[in-house]
């Protein structure tokens, strides 16, 4: 038998594989297309990226011609180096460095010798391009931006790295690709399809034909529109305010969790980085640790919340029945709870509605710690509390369509087991996550989802910033409701107060005639640790919104890096978007003025300052700059007790 079955096997073996080798050499022609063969040149037709507009239709990206020069090196044949380099104005020693780079991706395939050249260079080029065999020019589209505005939403296009390459096989060396914003996110959809042609070559290397008639020939397919939910106007406006100034605003519609605006300041043209210039503009702008005009501060940035969290320990107070609107405490310039927190409201009496809109640590810091001590358990009582603010879309990735964001922090019984060594949690050692001064932390992208939250009554919708696909559904994660665990009954009550913020409150100097804006202001301790020394700086103005009180149509959260409080900087910025947005008009000129003209520069040179006298590389402080990773003073602890 196995006389009989062993030589079967290896007949049958042979035969496919036989039979297979037939196949892939005589029958399968596109064992040919891929193959590097001498005969036919593969070439590609790059489409048009995708437009992107705004929600109303402007258009914000468009696109533009550009060529580069590609070289295969083991066709270059006895060609003037010397008259090539003069026509391209490069030096010698480039042209080696680029042929040996070449080399190294492959002597047999295409790849960029010269990028992005414009129409004067190219048609100087092409006039003589015959005489440079192994040279040949390929067109390809650069972006061209219609706006000034807008840069960490696009991001930018650039050319394919080698990691790219080895890791997508739709990318050749030269190619270009999406990086950050929605250039990135959405690569696959803007980019595309590349067009191929496949040309007959004779034995002098001369095209004559395509190959096999062109049956195996593609069409390019242009990227597909995209339709943002950003308003330029809004954007633009959000910029014009932040000139001068250190940080974030967004903007969201509440009903359906569309971005209004994404700013982040400073920031630069997006021009900057198209053409030949992009490579040494953005190693400039890279490069700049201080201002870090790449640094998304609306998406990345956490900070304390400040008195903005207030509105969360209001809330969960009534949802845990720990208080109620007529629940009363009394404030003597704030309160003690194993450490005094002092607050401006004087000597009241207060409740939910004027505690919100006097915005005081005393009835506040008290509803925290009803809450924390409802249950015997202190470590429940935390992770309880903790999943109430996680519900508003806190301590998480939110889940946009942006390729960058911070997670931010809320603590729970696992960070505190550490910190306290297992022993229960007394309220009075976690007190300041009350007025958001404590261990959370928080992006301004999450504090305006926050109030839509609220505007909402108690769901949201996931932030995004593109509207509308041509040709195609939006993910379905943008219109699927979040439920926060607060019942929609605890929300009218703080609305009002909020409302009252504005009325009666601490942003009374700050209401628009005709438009009820609720609202709530706040301050964040910022420090800065350098070379082991604390220095304390300014503090960071913050301001939360929505509008209008009834149907609300705009919720927005402003962060103004040392911008001494809330109502100073953040308050007039949110109330001027605000009004922008709602009305479509300005009548707080006295705000627009201000906040126009205004400048913190002075505030942020004191940082440089601090940073280079004591000799200190600006890199090691960039988290510092940029997160204002705040601590908590000690000193400041001791002497508010006192």
């Amino acid at each position: 038998m196995r006389k009989v079955v062993l030589p079967a096997v290896i007949i049958i073996t042979s035969i496919l594989l036989i039979v297979r080798i037939f196949y892939l050499q005589v029958i399968d022609e596109n064992l040919k297309l891929q193959s590097e063969n001498n005969a036919i040149k593969k070439v590609f037709d790059f489409p048009e990226r995708g437009y992107i507009y705004d929600r109303n239709g402007k258009l914000l990206v468009a696109n533009q011609p550009s060529y580069d020069i590609m070289v295969v090196p083991r066709e270059i044949k006895n060609i003037d180096t010397t008259e090539f380099c003069n026509l391209l104005h490069i030096t010698k020693d480039y042209f080696i460095k680029k042929i040996e780079k070449a080399n190294v991706y492959s002597p047999r395939l295409p790849s960029v010798f010269l990028s992005q050249l414009n129409k004067a260079e190219y048609a100087a080029f092409q006039e003589k391009e015959r005489k440079f065999e192994g040279f040949y020019t390929q067109k390809r589209s650069l972006r061209d931006y219609q706006v000034k505005e807008g840069a960490n939403i696009f991001g930018f296009i650039t050319q394919v790295n080698e990691a790219i390459l080895n890791k997508n096989k739709y990318y050749n060396s030269g190619d270009l690709i999406g990086k950050q914003g929605v250039e990135q996110e959405y690569e696959e959809i803007l980019r595309g399809i590349k067009g191929v042609k496949y040309l007959l070559r004779d034995k002098h290397n001369k095209i004559i034909g395509p190959y096999k008639k062109g049956q195996f020939d593609t069409i390019a397919q242009q990227g597909k529109d995209l339709t943002l939910t950003i308003d330029h106007a809004l954007q633009q406006y959000g910029t014009e305010l932040m000139i001068n100034k250190r940080g974030g605003i967004v903007a969201i519609e509440p009903k359906t969790g569309e971005i209004l605006a994404l700013v982040s300041a400073p920031t630069y043209d997006p021009a900057m980085l198209v053409g030949r210039q992009r490579s040494k503009n953005y190693t400039a702008l890279y490069n700049d640790s201080i201002s870090k005009p790449l640094y998304d501060r609306g998406l990345q940035a956490t900070y304390p919340p400040g008195s903005p969290f207030k509105i969360i320990t209001g809330l969960i107070g009534l949802q845990e029945e720990v208080i109620d609107e007529q629940s009363t405490f009394y404030c003597n310039h704030g309160a003690n709870f194993g450490r005094f927190m002092k607050c401006h409201c004087g000597l009241h009496t207060l409740q939910l509605n004027n505690g919100t809109y006097k915005s005081c640590n005393s009835y506040f810091g008290n509803a925290y710690k009803r809450t924390i001590e409802k249950y015997k358990d202190s470590y429940y009582s935390v992770d309880n509390w903790a999943n109430h603010v996680k519900s508003f879309g806190l301590g998480q990735f939110l889940g946009t369509d942006m390729p960058i964001g911070a997670k931010g922090l809320v603590p729970t019984s696992k960070m505190y087991k550490k910190m306290y060594n297992g022993s229960p949690i007394r309220s009075s050692y976690i007190i300041s996550n009350s007025i958001g001064q404590g261990e959370v932390l928080t992006s301004p992208i999450q504090l305006a989802n926050m109030m839509a939250v609220v505007a909402n009554q108690g769901y949201y919708y996931t932030p995004h910033i593109v509207k509308k696909i041509k040709g195609q559904p939006l993910d379905k994660k943008f219109t699927t409701k979040h439920y926060s665990t607060i019942d929609k009954q605890y929300f009218p009550p703080m609305i009002q107060g909020l409302a009252d913020v504005y009325n009666v409150g601490t942003a009374s100097t700050l209401k628009v005639e005709g438009l009820q804006i609720c609202g709530k202001t706040g301050t964040a301790e910022n420090k800065i640790r350098v070379a082991g020394k604390t220095y304390q700086l300014k503090d960071h103005s913050i301001f939360v919104a929505f509008a209008p009180q009834e149907n609300p149509k705009i919720a927005i959260a402003v962060f103004i890096e040392n911008g001494y409080w809330g109502s100073r900087w953040a308050g007039p910025i949110a109330t001027l978007m605000v009004e922008k947005y709602v009305n479509g008009k300005i009548t707080r000129k006295d705000l627009e003025d201000r906040m126009l003209n205004g400048s913190l520069l002075s505030e942020y040179e004191k940082i440089e300052n601090i940073i280079f006298q004591r000799k200190v590389d600006p890199t090691r402080v960039q988290d510092s700059l940029n997160k204002i990773n705040v601590e908590i003073s000690e000193a400041k602890k001791e002497e508010e007790e006192n």
